[in-house]
């Protein structure tokens, strides 16, 4: 008993009397159990229950949803770039080292709160994930989609309890501009095809969110050779190693979805170019070739030798029956009825 009574009174002394009194009373401050069960149930939502709500219906057509629901992020994440550049980073800020200032005057009440939205953009990005349920792209709720998602207003929370301001609001000042950069990307995404022919820039998206974590790290970790504004050090250590691990997701999403992928698209165009050079199909012989590109099946019909047509379908589904029409060598046109199974 006298064990069980000791971690007790270590956890209320935690909470109570080690937390910065100015954010305490701020909503879900008191304690981090509440964002813990949120971060479980929106966790459970997406990879249980939603999909399941969803097993029997349409997906949702969400297109002006999804515009307005990007715009108002990217209106967000500006807002509070703005405030953590006004605030500190672009005005004042020392990047070596600086420490949290506790005090009450305007600007520290300003950061402080600046720190608590910061904590509660992380809620609002859920809906990203819902969107995705609800329009059935179980494909974009990955392992690497809902960690980052899930383990961020608890990894947040700790900051605005004990350090709201300071050296770690480094990585919500760079946070919030990829945010804006990558928020703009979405909403463009979701004006439809007009649009969408334009964003050939996809993947640096992933790239800008790698170099910011390097970042995070480099900035975080510089402490351990010298903290002379005698920051607590244990937050350093804390958002050093959330930068390194999500800097690792990022780098494996981004070899498994654009380097691996360029190499398989240039194999596969290499063998068909081969394939047409030598010409050697008997007259009449329809011959099909798929090409995975971004995500989608690109399906190339030819007749001897020569492309006739093309088509791209999505690899959602384990075999899509594809309807094409294709000119035969004397000139009619007959229709097609091509089955490609895939194993995405």
């Amino acid at each position: 008993m006298d064990y069980i009574s000791s971690i007790y009174d270590y956890w209320r002394d935690l909470m109570e009397n080690k937390a910065d009194p100015r954010t305490k009373d701020y909503p879900l401050m008191s304690s981090p159990f509440p964002t813990i069960a949120i971060c479980l149930s929106y966790a459970y939502f997406v990879k249980v229950l939603g999909p399941k709500l969803m097993e029997n219906r349409k997906p949702f057509q969400l297109r002006t949803v999804l515009v307005v629901y990007n715009f108002a992020q990217v209106l967000f994440s500006a807002w509070l770039f703005y405030e953590a550049s006004l605030n500190g980073w672009l005005n004042g800020y020392n990047f070596r080292c600086e420490p949290v200032d506790y005090s009450y005057t305007p600007e520290a009440l300003r950061t402080a709160r600046g720190c608590w939205w910061y904590f509660f953009s992380k809620f609002t990005e859920f809906f990203d994930t819902f969107f995705f349920v609800m329009r059935k792209r179980y494909d974009q709720v990955s392992t690497l989609h809902v960690i980052h998602h899930g383990i961020m207003p608890f990894s947040v929370w700790w900051g605005v309890k004990y350090t709201p301001g300071g050296h770690s609001t480094f990585f919500g000042f760079l946070n919030t501009f990829v945010h804006i950069v990558m928020y703009t990307y979405y909403m463009l995404a979701a004006m439809g095809p007009k649009v969408q022919k334009y964003l050939w820039w996809k993947k640096y998206l992933t790239l800008l969110q790698m170099v910011q974590f390097v970042l995070v790290m480099v900035h975080s970790f510089q402490l351990f050779f010298k903290n002379d504004c005698n920051y607590p050090i244990g937050f350093a250590y804390f958002i050093g190693a959330h930068a390194l691990m999500f800097y690792f997701l990022f780098t494996n999403f981004y070899k498994t979805r654009y380097l691996n992928s360029e190499k398989k698209n240039k194999a596969v165009a290499a063998a068909a170019a081969a394939g047409l050079k030598n010409n050697g199909h008997p007259n009449g012989i329809l011959k099909s070739s798929l090409l995975q590109q971004n995500g989608n099946i690109a399906k190339y019909t030819e007749i001897n030798g020569n492309t006739k047509f093309a088509s791209t379908m999505t690899t959602l589904a384990a075999t899509t029956p594809t309807t094409g029409s294709v000119t035969t060598p004397n000139g009619n046109v007959t229709r097609q009825r091509i089955h490609a199974s895939t194993d995405n």
